[in-house]
């Protein structure tokens, strides 16, 4: 009897349950702690994503075979060490490895190093040297806080007085805790998100996707942790793929393998296509939200033999639609600022598409909202157009009066 434990709540964890559930291999899902969307693939488990020690106290209990960790909180707190130290098989990468993501210096000073292409930056932890160094820089300019900050902490300034505001939140302030803030150049080009399987040096590729990170329509308004999501992007070539994967991906994993941090589990590269190539914004250390949802729709192997796979060192047999699929969000009204918890929800069932739940709970007989991103909708096409017209017609059967979408997610690709 196989029993898999999947850490998180939002929609990246729903997508990765539903694929699990999916395999015949599979009898038992569980996800810690889960939201109603994910009750229809496995058992919700009331534990916290950082309570590290209680995660391995069930784990040990249920005899789970496999944990798949979803958020970077889980990681950062070495939920891999913990669980490999008590015998636990679980993907994901070490508290070492996850460094990639969980400081943006590290990952800075890493790409330098092993020569994988990325923007100029420097580092500061005082408030008034870095106000010298942006004095000199061409605007916009690109902040980064150094740690975690749920998607939040990346600002770029288009003025000098946002660029002085937000160091001042950052640094003086101390907004998301004690931490230093990288300033880099800012990329100018389409962004991408490619993510690939990796243990230690074996490195195996996912279908590249673009994410939407502003709030509002044409990209205005402050970051959020992801407003919708495609795949099929027509401005990559073969080549630019290719690229991506043996100069930015698997260089990196070489790195950590370098550096004495192996990574296992999901890296995130966050990329640019420039004028002068492809560079990295950023790496992260696990799956990427709002593109798990995209990506992992269009996977048509079973997930859970594919990384039973990998962790023994075999090739997975990745089996992929290439159809576009394109996902919209829908969010509370108010996010990325503040929002009311508590809103009804009423989804219709779809015999075509998806929707995943990223931030809900069910409360009495009601699903109700319980988070800012609270639902994707994801769909699919034969071409970016039908799968984008096949996702706005499910958003329309929703009842939306108490929650926001973007209504432009594709559309500049069409």
């Amino acid at each position: 009897m196989v029993k898999v434990l999947v850490i998180g709540s939002g929609g990246r964890c729903d997508a990765i349950c539903r694929k699990i559930k999916e395999s015949e291999l599979v009898d038992f899902v569980f996800c810690a702690p889960g939201n109603a969307g994910i009750a229809r693939h496995a058992v919700n488990i009331p534990i916290g994503v950082e309570e590290i020690d209680k995660l391995a106290e069930f784990a040990l209990k249920e005899k789970i075979d496999l944990t798949i960790v979803g958020p970077e909180a889980s990681l950062s707190l070495g939920i891999v060490d913990k669980f490999t130290s008590l015998g636990l098989k679980i993907f994901g990468p070490t508290k070492a490895a996850t460094m990639i993501e969980s400081s943006k210096s590290y990952a800075k000073e890493l790409m330098k190093k092993y020569h994988i292409p990325t923007a100029n930056y420097e580092v500061f932890t005082d408030y008034e040297a870095a106000l010298a160094y942006i004095k000199d820089k061409k605007l916009p300019i690109v902040l980064k806080y150094d740690g975690l900050a749920a998607g939040k902490g990346v600002i770029i300034a288009k003025t000098m007085e946002e660029a002085k505001t937000n160091l001042y939140e950052m640094l003086v302030d101390k907004e998301f805790g004690e931490a230093k803030v990288v300033i880099e150049d800012f990329l100018e080009g389409e962004e991408f998100s490619y993510m690939c399987f990796v243990n230690g040096t074996n490195v195996y590729k996912m279908i590249p996707a673009r994410d939407y990170k502003r709030v509002y329509d044409n990209d205005l308004g402050p970051n959020t942790g992801g407003m919708g999501a495609f795949t099929a992007l027509p401005f990559l070539t073969e080549s630019d793929c290719e690229y991506a994967y043996q100069e930015i991906m698997v260089k990196a994993a070489k790195a950590l393998v370098a550096e004495g941090r192996p990574f296992m589990g999901i890296l995130y590269g966050g990329l640019i296509k420039t004028a002068d190539g492809i560079k990295v914004i950023e790496f992260n250390a696990r799956f990427g939200d709002p593109e798990t949802e995209v990506v992992l729709s269009c996977l048509d192997s079973d997930l859970y033999q594919n990384i039973c796979d990998i962790m023994a060192g075999t090739t997975p047999k990745l089996m992929w639609d290439t159809r576009p699929t394109l996902g919209v969000v829908l969010t509370s009204i108010g996010y990325p600022g503040p929002y009311k918890k508590g809103v009804k929800l009423f989804i219709p069932g779809f015999d075509e598409g998806y929707v995943y739940h990223m931030g809900t709970k069910i409360s009495g007989e009601d699903i109700v909202t319980n988070g800012g991103r609270v639902l994707m909708v994801v769909a699919s096409g034969y071409t970016l157009e039908e799968a984008r017209i096949n996702a706005y017609n499910m958003v329309s059967q929703i009842d939306t009066k108490e929650l926001y979408y973007r209504k432009d997610i594709g559309l500049k690709f069409i």
